[in-house]
């Protein structure tokens, strides 16, 4: 009996769930062996966070369980991975050891607020699912003063989740009556709203976010955080409440394992090849450069297109096939308006060798594609 290959996918997000299934789906448990490697045994779709702020959702019903995965055949560890051995093709989690011949790395980017002095005892971080809650409580209770919303690194994940963020906050306010009593101010240390959007769709993005009243204050690089008050490189800012988007950083077994240097990503072609044989890396624990300065956004939309095409390459090799697969780059996110809209920012990453990206009107048809984006995923991955 000849072995039955073994691909180990480090990370239950977007990237690793497309390719375990997109594996499954094609080959069968006597072709190949799949194992899922994560730390939390839940998969959630970023976006859900802002509903959770807003009070229109929990995280309990946000969220589906990667136990699931064994219903196809997918084993799943839950656990975290402590090395990465490249050379003898072996992972080690805290329980075993767990040998390889094609591995995919989706491990995701790491939140480092503590990469900001003062951040932690004076701000919220927006990402984090467990803070969620609480930024809702302090929204609730709030009756006046300053909301600073402020991204203290680049690249962050969801580009557009933080103007989404200020949008639904204005809403939110607006329904208490409260709005005309309450500043938001929007802090970027970049010259635009999106860079990865180009100067075209930042413009409409500006133009949405200031006429809620919303102030967007560009090239604001943070230095360090006070007590209600931000210190950037050439000025400061009060606030009352302070939701922070950290510096984002990889895990520490990539640096460790060589694959990337700190504090930087993982680097990839379009074939989301790394420099080691059968060893791929997808979505936001990479980078992939377009062009001079520019790279695919860290959003779940892409990750799941570069796991998809992992996955087709990983079977190509099984079934000893030639031909490769690349990445082509393209994706949508949505962006809700907190008026029960959304638009939808196109992006094609690859068009005639620069970016192409197009936003839509926002409207509530827009609204509930995002949400069957969502209950798509929940229930064709799990």
């Amino acid at each position: 009996m000849t072995n039955i290959p073994h691909v180990v996918i480090l990370g239950g997000g977007f990237g690793g769930l497309a390719a375990a299934n997109e594996l499954r789906n094609s080959l069968s448990a006597t072709e190949v062996k799949i194992t899922v490697i994560d730390k939390k045994d839940w998969f959630m779709v970023g976006f859900a966070k802002l509903w959770i702020i807003t009070g229109t959702r929990t995280f309990e019903n946000s969220i589906g369980s990667l136990n699931e995965l064994s219903k196809k055949e997918i084993n799943f560890i839950k656990n975290e991975i402590l090395t990465i051995d490249l050379q003898n093709k072996n992972i080690k989690t805290k329980l075993q050891n767990i040998s390889y011949d094609y591995l995919i790395i989706s491990m995701g980017t790491i939140l480092a607020p503590q990469k900001i002095p003062g951040l932690i005892e004076n701000g919220f971080n927006l990402y984090d699912h467990n803070q969620l809650s609480e930024i809702h409580d302090k929204l609730e209770c709030m009756n006046s003063g300053k909301i600073a919303i402020s991204i203290m690194g680049m690249p962050y994940k969801c580009p557009p989740a933080p103007f989404e963020a200020s949008l639904l906050i204005d809403s939110m306010l607006r329904k208490r009556g409260i709005r005309d009593s309450i500043q938001i101010d929007f802090y970027s240390p970049a010259p635009i709203t999106l860079p990865a959007a180009g100067p075209e769709v930042s413009k409409q993005i500006l133009e949405l976010v200031n006429s809620e009243n919303i102030t967007f204050h560009n090239s604001s690089k943070i230095k360090s955080v006070e007590s209600k008050k931000l210190i950037f490189e050439n000025s400061e800012a009060d606030f009352d409440l302070l939701l922070a988007i950290p510096p984002h950083i990889a895990p520490k077994v990539i640096y460790d394992s060589g694959l990337a240097k700190e504090p930087g990503f993982i680097p990839i072609d379009r074939d989301c090849k790394t420099s080691f044989e059968n060893v791929f890396a997808v979505g936001d624990v990479t980078i992939l450069s377009v062009g001079e300065n520019m790279a695919v956004p860290k959003a779940g939309i892409f990750a799941e297109g570069e796991g998809i095409t992992v996955a087709k390459n990983i079977i190509s090799k099984i079934q000893s096939k030639e031909e490769t697969e690349l990445y082509d780059g393209k994706g949508g996110c949505f962006i809700e308006s907190g008026k029960d809209t959304a638009s939808v920012l196109q992006v094609d990453m690859f068009s005639n060798s620069k970016p192409s990206t197009n936003l839509s009107e926002s409207t509530t048809d827009n609204l509930s594609k995002k949400l069957e984006f969502e209950k798509e995923r929940l229930s064709k991955w799990l």
